[in-house]
């Protein structure tokens, strides 16, 4: 009886794992020892192409792609057999002689005397996630209004140019281009306008450049190009000359024809720098005295270039008393559920008024501070105040939290600083999830084994980690898997260009849907429209933030207005607010 009894069992476990394979949208394929097929499943057939009848007694070298070469699959080989297993990206080829990206798990199955007997393979189609990584990789590099490469791109190609420029001899130049008063066209004829004249410029200077060049885009009114490969150095002043002449013919910017003019800085290489660094900032010099000198004319750098340098200096001088003379303060940015519409938290951010420069804008300051050296000690008054401040708030108002904090890799990479913030966290009596950092992609992407280490042990003292500005970087799969992460946050890039670009929605649907896949909450930034709203919430995003629920607020504001209602119901705590 108890042998009829396990027969039955045994029976009943096989039927459902047939049914489990049979049903499994991933392809399954067993061979035996000598690697020949026996099982496939459905998925298979349906992925590769291959029926029973193609693959049954044939080996795995059916979906060889010839991408691979022999010492790939001997390490491969040497894996499964140490250790029983191996996994990883394969590339195969369908029936039909379509190559297709398969993520790849086999496994060993040995019998009761630990021969092996058969091989299991898993085989995942991760074609679309490919795809969108694709995208967010053309995104990571290039201006998402005008397709133009962006700083990143740019500073990697100035970089070859420079080695090649050492290695042969050749000479190069870096133009440095800002529009003369851009503000007064967005000002008067609308932001929509600006954007359609910064692309139709953006055409413009590519057409009037060689192949071999780069023109990137940097930011608001301003383009950087990389000429490589210059015969003269005179060949630079010329091909800037075309490039200013070339503003003389109107431009098309929806139903407006505008006729916008350029100042032009330039520097060459190797005479006027050594790293892409400098001659950004050289010819950025220059650029400043062609407007100094009454715009729309082209200037080249000299040694005796020094005014932007020295108003440079004494912002740096003026940043380091910042601090002491009691300049800084932090303001607090609402974050709302859309799910769960109500309030769930806020950002810091950090705002610096000078007495005599009054407001001064983070994107001044901030990228300053970490070259000059004083971004650590801002860092950690920023760390210090906000913990302070949430530990107050959290006295009469126990359900706020979590606040979000950004910090760099710079400190992530101070000695101790995970038993620092351990400390902050015993003083002000922060509970686990009530702190959240957020790392940049850039930075994070840029990280060794030991600051995944610190995440980590952070992750570990119960403070939340986000990827901030996501999609302006390039992230794999597989290190974000590895990063004990809870939440993704747009960046306001891709935000602005909703709902209607769709470049935008494509990019903000990938992350979306890889934050889902990865199980991290996706936070949308820089919302300013109740159509991006909408849409948000239609692709489903969960959080979102930005100027059309509210501003960053003084802490006294942000109090008043957010924590002294009830945090639990939505209504109360964005009073005043346009409704979600």
């Amino acid at each position: 009886m108890p042998d009829l009894i396990d027969s039955h069992a045994s029976a009943h476990k096989r039927h459902w794992a047939s049914l489990a394979i049979e049903h499994t949208h991933i392809g399954v394929m067993i061979t035996d020892a000598r690697q020949r097929i026996h099982v496939i499943n459905h998925a298979f057939s349906h992925i590769t192409g291959y029926s029973e009848q193609d693959a049954l007694g044939k080996t795995p070298r059916l979906l060889a792609s010839g991408q691979h070469d022999s010492a790939f699959y001997a390490a491969l080989w040497h894996r499964l057999n140490a250790e029983g297993h191996w996994q990883g990206e394969v590339c195969n080829r369908r029936k039909n002689g379509d190559l297709w990206p398969c993520w790849l798990t086999v496994s060993a199955v040995r019998d009761n005397n630990g021969k092996c007997s058969h091989f299991v393979a898993l085989l995942a189609d991760i074609s679309s996630l490919k795809h969108a990584h694709a995208r967010l990789d053309h995104q990571a590099h290039h201006d998402p209004l005008t397709g133009l490469p962006n700083r990143l791109l740019f500073e990697t190609r100035l970089h070859k140019a420079l080695q090649h420029s050492q290695e042969t001899g050749s000479l190069g130049a870096v133009l440095f281009l800002d529009l003369d008063r851009f503000k007064h066209i967005n000002d008067s004829l609308g932001h929509a306008t600006g954007d359609l004249l910064l692309k139709a410029i953006a055409q413009r200077l590519k057409d009037h450049l060689r192949d071999i060049d780069t023109v990137a885009r940097l930011g608001g009114d301003e383009f950087v190009i990389l000429l490589p490969g210059l015969a003269h150095p005179s060949d630079a002043h010329s091909i800037a000359r075309k490039l200013l002449g070339s503003f003389n013919t109107p431009l098309q910017a929806g139903e407006h024809r505008l006729i916008v003019h350029t100042s032009i800085g330039s520097c060459l290489f190797p005479e006027d720098g050594l790293d892409a660094a400098t001659l950004i900032k050289h010819a950025d010099a220059a650029m400043y005295r062609s407007k100094a000198k009454g715009r729309n004319r082209i200037e080249a750098y000299t040694c005796d270039l020094g005014t932007r340098l020295g108003e440079r200096l004494t912002l740096e001088r003026e940043l380091r008393h910042a601090l002491e003379r009691n300049q800084l303060s932090l303001h607090y940015q609402p974050v709302f559920s859309l799910p769960e519409q109500r309030l769930v938290g806020a950002e810091a951010l950090l705002r610096w008024h000078h007495p005599r420069l009054g407001e001064v804008p983070p994107e001044h300051f901030i990228a300053l501070a970490e070259e000059s050296g004083s971004l650590l000690a801002i860092g950690d008054w920023v760390l210090e105040n906000a913990c302070r401040q949430l530990q107050q708030w959290r006295q009469h108002a126990p359900a706020f939290g979590p606040l979000s904090i950004n910090v760099t890799g710079a400190q992530l990479r101070q000695p101790q600083w995970v038993e620092r913030m351990q400390q902050r966290l015993a003083d002000y009596q922060l509970t686990p999830g009530s702190l959240q950092l957020e790392i940049t992609e850039h930075c994070i992407m840029g990280q060794t084994e030991h600051t995944l280490n610190v995440l980590n042990a952070l992750r570990q003292l119960g403070i939340q980690l986000a990827i901030d500005s996501f999609g302006t970087g390039y992230s794999s799969l597989g290190y974000l898997k590895r990063l004990p992460l809870h939440a993704l946050k747009i960046d306001r890039a891709f935000t602005r260009g909703l709902p209607d670009a769709a470049h935008e929605t494509a990019i903000v649907h990938a992350i979306i849907a890889l934050g889902r896949s990865l199980q991290l909450t996706v936070v949308a930034k820089g919302v300013e429209t109740l159509e991006q709203q909408h849409w948000l919430q239609a692709a489903g995003c969960q959080h979102l933030q930005g100027h059309l629920l509210s501003p960053a607020l003084p802490a006294k504001e942000f109090e008043e207005k957010y924590l002294r209602t009830r945090l639990s119901d939505f209504s109360d705590s964005t009073a005043g607010q346009p409704p979600l």
